[in-house]
């Protein structure tokens, strides 16, 4: 298959670690996202209608199922997956690159902090 300009670009940008970071978890967030509206239109459902059943706006569905979102929460996912007759289920896996794990923490700012509590 041939390459193109955008295949060659991209193989260049993902020698960068923090995009190669932010890359794969834009895939991770997609991933929800296309779980959870196929799974809605799995049951017959509008996102008015599951919005309805879950007692908040169709805005806020279409959230949870767009791509850039990354801000579902594990209670919220569990809601949502039991109005669809689904559950949910988190799963950890090794890093298959661990030296990119620095560089996921500076994108993501989860830096460790010295407490500034005085000790008592």
């Amino acid at each position: 298959m041939k390459k193109t300009n955008f295949d060659r670009y991209l193989k260049q940008q993902m020698k960068d670690p923090a995009f190669a970071t932010r890359f794969e978890q834009a895939g991770e967030a997609w991933d929800v996202s296309i779980q959870l509206a196929a799974l809605r239109q799995q049951a017959g459902l509008s996102q008015k209608e599951l919005a309805r059943r879950l007692k908040t706006s169709q805005q806020h569905i279409s959230r949870l199922e767009s791509p850039g979102y990354e801000g579902h929460s594990l209670a919220n996912l569990r809601r949502v997956a039991t109005v669809l007759n689904a559950r949910v289920r988190v799963s950890f896996e090794p890093e298959r690159n661990p030296s990119r794990r620095d560089a996921r923490t500076a994108v993501s700012g989860n830096t460790k902090r010295s407490s500034t509590r005085s000790k008592e």
